[in-house]
Parts: structure tokens; C-alpha cells; sequence
């Protein structure tokens, strides 16, 4: 332990303070910007140290008691010592500083972030399953905090109570189970009207372990469904339900069905402000044709189709496409079509086969839009969609592709902003707007 009283001046997205000593950046964990800290540091290196808050001699205005119990344990939280509304000045200031220092750009103005409750938000989690002996028995939860142990928590206070309330009960259905020690993890999604579990077993459950389950989900009126290998293995076990599980969009009278196994958004409060904010900022007009890249279910599209004369959805997964083609069929919107296609391999030519889009749409992954970021940019002036919406689940590839838009594609960052769809940790969703610039 240092006695060195040390000023911390920011945070990062690990929830980590940053401090300097001689020159030396010191990443303080537990420590919030300016407070004034001890700390002892357990990792050394030329350019950097690494340690835990000891002793607060100042401590921050924004420091709140954590509402979990478990904060410091679970990995799921990293943010709970910090106020909220302190938690979004932290990812804006991320997204500000990412747009500068890889795109080198400047938003023309900020949007106000996205905010929604700060707790009961998560929609979906994946559970871990252990058979622990020393623990007297089964865990189900979180990791802990950079390890491989399971957390042994018995509440969540960033699931919907009727799913935390879960945890202790599922403990007890696993144990009961024929193999316990085979059924490494459980997810659970939240639809509007059933909560499904994926049960994932690595052997054949029995007969007796189906009559479990079956009572389980009655008692608990949640639904399971079976995975047996991959997720293309994931089955109901009463196929009778099939369809029930959906999340809506009530501002377009949208109930969009999938699977447990579909990539949906965790914070479904979020995500319908998201779909809205995105539908308004791209200003779509009854005549307008607009594409969606890497549309998945169709979240934007189908919002999209309600408002534009044509929209075309395109995503890599087959099967993602048909299903959002199937819940356009149940919407009645027939001006929407999909298209399936690997978003990370293609180029101007194609793009202008596909015919001009007045507007256009990005929701990549974690990797980012660089390739049809490029084949707009390559486009003929008049090929380019006049409004590019961007939403992004990463500000270091959102600001490299901004920096393509902008200095290849003739677009100007309008606007950025970001969105608080995991209060509590360091992922930062966002936004940005780039209209094209008149060749007068």
C-alpha cells in the first residue's frame, strides 16, 4: 500500500479511476474522479500501474452507496458506486473523446443522451451453472468480478424482479435434476407476454428431469426451451408455445416474435426510445426508399416500413431474414424486403446495384460498418443517400467509419449522442447523424 495521497482526474469504461504520479498513469479501481485516494497496486509496468482504492481522504459527490449487494463481486456491475447521471457524462465524454482521437471529428451538436431505468432493465441474461460442493450444492448467476467462479448471488437488482427472483429456485430445480454437473448455463429473455429459459444440457435429460421441468415452468409461468448442442439445436419443449415469445414497439403497433437465441436488445425500455429516436433523426418521407444494414429481426426496419415507401433489410443471417420477413407479413407491411448478404465483404458496385436509397440506416456489430462505409464513400455523388442514421454499439469503430464517411464520402457529422442501454457498466451504445454535402 502507497501512502501517496494521489488526485484522481477521470474514469474509464472499466470503472477504473485515473490518476498520474511522475509522469506515470495509475488506474485506481473503486476510485471516482476527483477524490483523493491511496491505493494499493498490485501490477507495474513502464508506462502505467494498476492497484485498489485504499483509504478516500476526498471523496466525490457523485460516490452513492451501491443498491446491489453483490457490486465488487458479480461482473455484471461496474459502475454501481457511481450516481447515474455521472455514469452517462462518462460514456459521453468516451464517445466525444473516440470521435476525436481515432475519426478526428467533431459533432455540430450533441444529442442529450438516452436514459431509462437504472435498474430491472435486463430483458436477457445467460446465466452460469455450477456444481459447487464446498458451496453445498448448485449456483446459478454471474461470473465474479475477472474470474471463472460463479458469483454466489441470490438476487439481481438489473433483472426484473420476477427473474431474480428466479435464482434461488433454479438452484434447487438443477440439483434435482439427473445431471447436475452437465448443465453449464441457462438463459433467460423477457418477452411481453412469457419469459422463456434456455436450458443448456450436455447430456440427454430423462424422463423423471422432463416432469421437473414441467412443473417448474407451471409454479413459475415461464416457458423452457432445450439446447442440446449449438444454438441451431435450441427446441420448446411444449412446441404448442411457439410464437408466444415477442417484445413490442408500441409507437408503431409493432409485436416483433423471435427466438430466445435471436439477438435482441437487452433494455427493452431503450430499445424502443432507440427505435424512435432513429425513425425521427433519419426523417423519412412516404416517398423515400431506404435501406437497413445489418437489420437482424428487422427492430429498425420494419419501424421504418410504417413510414417510408420502400425499405430493404439486409443482414447476414439467413435466418435472421426470415423471420423478420415472416413478422412483416404479420405486420401487413408488404414494402418491406429482405435480403441476405455478408455485410463485411462488399463494395461500391454492389451496393449501386441494389439502386439509389434516399436514406440508409447502419446497425453493425462491435467490428463496425467498414466496408459499406467504403461503398457508400465510392458511390457517384448522386448514388449517396442524402441521410445516414449510425448506431453503434462501439465508439471506436463508429469514429473510423465517421472518419470514412466524412473524409471520403463527402458526409458531415451533424449530430452524436450517446444511449444508456446498460446503466451500470462501461458499454457505450450511440448515435450519430451525417447528412451529405451539396455538390453546389
Amino acid at each position: 500500500m502507497s501512502t501517496e495521497l494521489l488526485t484522481v482526474e477521470s474514469l474509464d469504461l472499466e470503472a477504473r479511476g485515473i490518476a498520474r504520479r511522475e509522469g506515470k498513469v495509475v488506474f485506481i479501481e473503486g476510485a471516482l474522479p476527483g477524490e483523493l485516494v491511496t491505493a494499493n497496486v498490485f501490477r507495474k509496468k513502464p508506462s502505467f500501474e494498476i492497484g485498489k482504492v485504499e483509504v478516500i481522504a476526498r471523496q466525490s459527490s457523485q460516490r452513492v452507496t451501491p443498491k446491489c449487494i453483490y457490486a465488487g463481486i458479480c461482473g455484471g456491475c461496474m459502475m454501481q458506486h457511481l450516481d447515474p447521471a455521472a455514469q452517462v457524462a462518462v460514456k459521453q465524454r468516451a464517445l466525444e473523446d473516440s470521435l476525436a482521437h481515432i475519426g478526428a471529428l467533431k459533432a455540430e451538436s450533441m444529442l442529450p443522451a438516452l436514459h431509462g431505468p437504472s435498474w430491472g432493465y435486463r430483458y436477457r441474461a445467460r446465466f452460469s451453472v455450477r456444481h459447487v460442493t464446498k458451496k453445498g450444492g448448485v449456483l446459478v448467476g454471474f461470473h465474479e468480478r475477472k474470474s471463472s467462479f460463479v458469483a454466489d448471488m441470490q438476487s439481481c437488482q438489473i433483472l426484473p424482479p420476477h427473474v431474480s427472483a428466479l435464482l434461488m429456485p433454479l438452484r434447487q430445480l438443477v440439483m434435482g435434476l439427473s445431471m447436475p454437473d452437465r448443465i453449464p448455463q441457462i438463459e433467460v429473455s423477457v418477452g411481453d407476454r412469457v419469459t422463456a429459459l434456455v436450458l443448456r444440457h450436455l447430456m440427454p435429460l430423462s424422463e423423471d428431469d422432463v416432469v421437473l421441468l414441467r412443473a417448474f415452468a407451471q409454479e413459475h409461468q415461464i416457458q423452457w426451451w432445450l439446447q442440446s448442442k449449438g444454438p441451431d439445436t435450441v427446441v420448446l419443449l411444449d412446441p404448442s408455445q411457439e410464437g408466444d415469445l415477442a417484445y413490442v414497439l408500441p409507437e408503431f403497433g409493432l409485436r416483433m416474435p423471435y427466438r430466445p437465441t435471436d439477438f435482441t436488445q437487452v433494455n427493452q425500455y431503450i430499445n424502443q426510445a432507440l427505435v424512435s429516436k432513429a425513425v425521427k433523426l433519419l426523417a423519412v418521407k412516404d416517398t423515400d426508399r431506404v435501406a437497413d444494414m445489418f437489420c437482424g429481426l428487422g427492430n429498425f426496419t420494419l419501424p421504418l416500413a410504417t413510414k417510408a415507401q420502400f425499405v430493404v433489410g439486409i443482414e447476414g443471417s439467413a435466418m435472421l431474414t426470415q423471420r423478420a420477413g415472416e413478422a412483416a407479413s404479420l405486420a401487413g407491411l408488404n414494402n418491406a424486403s429482405f435480403t441476405t448478404l455478408n455485410l463485411f465483404e462488399v463494395d461500391s458496385h454492389w451496393l449501386e446495384g441494389l439502386g439509389k436509397f434516399d436514406r440508409m440506416l447502419l446497425d453493425p456489430p462491435r467490428e463496425g460498418a467498414v466496408a459499406v462505409s467504403h461503398a457508400i464513400a465510392g458511390l457517384t455523388q448522386s448514388a449517396k443517400p442524402s441521410r445516414i442514421v449510425y448506431v453503434s454499439c462501439n465508439p471506436a469503430t463508429l469514429a473510423r467509419d465517421a472518419a470514412v464517411l466524412v473524409n471520403d464520402g463527402g458526409y458531415v457529422l451533424k449530430t452524436a449522442g450517446v444511449i444508456n442501454m446498460f446503466p451500470h457498466t462501461g458499454h457505450v451504445e450511440s448515435i450519430a447523424v451525417f447528412d451529405l454535402l451539396s455538390s453546389d
